[in-house]
């Protein structure tokens, strides 16, 4: 795709169809409540399988059942899947009885841009039509980060060689779906036909609604639309086939601009009762165009505004990298669910590969871009993880196990995985949501979110730990966990998985921690919890055996087995089997299980993630035996090996993973940005910058930096916050500067040297080009 690299904007100057799929994808819009695909507004008229047009409501969903050749117990028996709603952002644009469309005619001139900075899309287009029209042709679309419930569409037509009859057809189509199955597992959401139906329309005298239910899950959907011209426009609305269209025509002269503005807005039966939706539609509709488009552009821009000043990263010297990273923090915004009830999907708004499910990458990749830039937003993440907490205990139940299972695939709660090797046994997702909320705690201070809902969820997973573990006499009475699934999905069903053990010996000791605080500083409180969830002093007392005793996986070489049994695998390098990747589409998953071969960090994320317990010997002998087996077939693992080369010393190769990271979607990298945004690696894209380059980690002494510059960077300037504070990190190639931008001094620690911040007092530090 040919984008320049405009450090604010994504700009595409030349279409070419052949791209149109990912085109769609990196042209996406979302308020994390709504989500529109950077499908044409008018519509796409060329080569068939080219485009999937597609809006989303961030949790809306339906469900249908698994089906299996050979049935099992415990198996997961209904699927969900984020739905393909009413497609309300249609304009088209008739020029003297010409439809307009990129496929038509012939044009002169073409640019899309996807603003970062103003938060908005628009597209230029200098079209001539078949019969020798020449208009200029300008369309913005915006979804509100402010009013959840809005978008707005506004199209522009100006002739320029005669007056022209102008037609606006403008529609809300209903009978959109989603894809059905696909040859890739990860793409195909299992549902079958159509999955809602209309139960309701109106039309008023400037737009209309339509209504629908979803098929299974019971749920309703309102989308409602208005308009607005400058032109006095004869109007005529009528609804055929699940589709509303409205028709606003209008004689215009040479050089004059006639324009439309469709205010836009979705509710369902999540956000209010089914008999609510249409009077909270009429209402936001009505609020928006007394408002008008300028105030809407204006909020949008002051909340970018205050976005843009908590987290942004500039870049000198590498534009690739300054205008990836951005659009990596922008498109997160876009598919984070602010409301404490739905999360960020695999791919966010913008596609459906993986049925619009929420996984443990929200909390390991995703989490700590929010966490240290907006709080309050990771707060919500953890509060999502709170709602799901009966659901996870009536899997553990159903399981046979106690304590709370937390789902590794889902929307809203129950386990929609039905391959359970590789997903329901990845029960690290227990520890992964602890490790969160540890993460949160030490980071805000906020410990009332631990009597609130935190300490419940840490109690409930620390339990699940004790009743899948044991302490094994022939590992010499070592607390084991056998035939789980860690992060590493190429190694399945294993014993005393790296990762696994690891996180559950923390999730154990932040238990226990908890716990004694509770007691002894929030008698009350723990009070109340012990009743609640009959929780015993016996129980934290084993947690604590557990803990001490966990069987940590180690070989004398200094390497961290990554299971009991990996290193008795025969070893297979990537670099002798690379026509065959990825291999999950190339292998019979046990032709993968039986190699020392790896999909993604494993050993490597855990040490990174407890990395103040490992020195840089010890990762580094990690990183030169894992790198050569692992084919970073998932998009999980270019921004974890960016970071660990970096504490491996392999600079130009941190830079290498850092650049895959950030670039994945703009760039194609993984040639499946087609399905969606790759949202955990964009999470992850944020960490291999600040945590990588910058060195920033978070341990209970405070807060530490080791910054390096890449390749020809002459400045890397980024900032995080920590207990209610704002610390600024500017390095160049001669200093570093610390500066504490609002919030009470504070220690931080400079490599190992200890640095007081003051409010407005910059401190400087030689810039050294280390190694280590």
């Amino acid at each position: 795709m040919d984008i320049t690299y405009d450090s604010w904007k994504i700009r595409e100057t030349n279409y070419e169809v052949w791209r149109n799929l990912q085109a769609e994808t990196i042209f996406s819009l979302g308020n994390g409540y709504m989500g529109m695909r950077g499908s044409f507004e008018e519509g796409y008229f060329g080569p068939p399988d080219n485009s999937f047009n597609a809006t989303y409501i961030n949790g809306f969903y339906d469900e249908y059942k698994i089906s299996y050749p050979e049935d099992g117990y415990g198996f997961a028996r209904r699927g969900q899947a984020m739905l393909n709603v009413p497609d309300a952002k249609i304009i088209e644009p008739v020029i003297n009885g010409c439809e307009f469309n990129m496929f038509s005619g012939r044009v002169h001139s073409y640019q899309r841009i996807l603003d970062m900075r103003n938060g908005f899309l628009e597209r230029k287009v200098l079209w001539e039509s078949p019969n020798g029209d020449m208009v200029e042709i300008d369309i913005k679309r915006l979804i509100s980060f402010k009013r959840h419930h809005v978008a707005v569409v506004s199209c522009t037509v100006k002739p320029l060689n005669g007056d022209m009859e102008i037609e606006f057809i403008s529609k809300i189509d209903g009978a959109m779906g989603n894809t059905e199955v696909s040859d890739d597992m990860r793409v195909g959401s299992g549902l079958k036909g159509r999955t809602m139906s209309t139960v309701g329309h109106g039309i008023w005298k400037d737009g209309g609604w339509i209504e629908q239910k979803t098929t299974n899950s019971g749920l309703y959907l309102l989308c409602g639309a208005k308009h607005e011209t400058n032109f006095e426009a004869d109007m005529e609305g009528c609804f055929y086939l699940d589709v509303l269209e409205h028709r606003f025509t209008a004689k215009i002269k040479k050089g004059e601009e006639f324009t439309i503005v469709k205010y836009i807005t979705c509710y369902t039966s999540m956000d209010a009762t089914e008999e609510n939706l249409k009077g909270l539609a009429e209402k936001e509709l009505k609020q928006s165009m007394e408002d008008g488009l300028a105030v809407i552009e204006k909020e949008q821009r002051q909340f970018l505004d205050e976005f843009w000043k908590r987290s942004d990263i500039m870049i000198e010297g590498d534009d690739a990298i300054q205008q990836g990273i951005r659009f990596c923090m922008f498109s997160l915004l876009q598919s984070l669910g602010r409301d404490g009830k739905t999360n960020i999907a695999a791919k966010g708004l913008t596609g459906e590969g993986y049925g619009g499910h929420y996984f443990w990458d929200s909390d390991i990749y995703i989490f700590p871009f929010f966490l240290y830039t907006n709080p309050d937003y990771a707060k919500l993440i953890l509060k999502f993880r709170y709602n799901l907490l009966d659901a996870a205990r009536e899997r553990a139940t159903e399981l046979g196990h106690k304590g709370a299972l937390y789902p590794w695939r889902t929307i809203t709660g129950p386990e929609c995985s039905a391959y359970f090797p590789a997903g329901t046994a990845q029960y690290h997702i227990d520890a992964d949501i602890t490790y969160a909320i540890k993460s949160y705690v030490m980071a805000t201070g906020d410990r009332q979110f631990l009597i609130d809902m935190g300490a419940e969820i840490i109690f409930e997973t620390a339990r699940f730990w004790m009743s899948i573990g044991d302490f094994i006499p022939a590992k010499g009475g070592k607390f084991c966990i056998n035939c789980v699934t860690g992060p590493d999905e190429y190694t399945a069903l294993v014993d005393n998985n790296a990762y696994t053990n690891y996180m559950a010996k923390m999730n154990f000791e932040y238990a226990v921690s908890v716990a004694k605080w509770l007691m002894e500083e929030k008698p009350e409180e723990y009070r109340t919890l012990k009743e609640k969830i009959r929780i015993s002093e016996d129980e934290i007392i084993l947690w604590e055996k557990a803990a001490c005793d966990m069987y940590l996986p180690n070989d004398e070489s200094g390497i961290i087995p990554q299971d009991d049994g990996f290193l008795y695998k025969k070893r297979v390098e990537v670099n002798k089997i690379k026509d065959e990747l990825p291999l999950l589409l190339h292998r019979h998953y046990l032709d993968i299980y039986r190699y020392q071969l790896c999909k993604q960090p494993d050993v490597l994320l855990m040490m990174f993630l407890l990395s103040e317990y490992f020195k840089g010997e010890d990762i580094k002998k990690n990183y030169d035996f894992y790198a050569p087996i692992t084919t970073h077939d998932s998009s999980l693992s270019p921004s974890i090996f960016s970071i660990m080369a970096r504490e491996s010393g392999y600079f130009d190769e941190a830079y290498d993973f850092l650049k895959n990271s950030v670039r994945m979607d703009l760039d194609d990298v993984n040639g499946n940005t087609k399905d969606g945004i790759h949202a955990a690696n964009m999470g992850g894209a944020w960490m291999a910058l600040t945590m990588g380059a910058g060195g920033f980690r978070v341990y209970e002494d405070g807060v530490h930096f080791k910054p390096v510059l890449y390749k020809d960077w002459s400045r890397l300037c980024f900032k995080v916050r920590y207990r209610e504070r704002s610390i600024m990190v500017d390095i160049n190639r001669n200093i570093v500067k610390y500066t504490l931008i609002d919030g009470n001094p504070l220690t931080v620690y400079h490599y190992d040297e200890k640095l007081l911040l003051k409010p407005a007092e910059d401190i400087v530090k030689e810039y050294k080009d280390v190694k280590v």
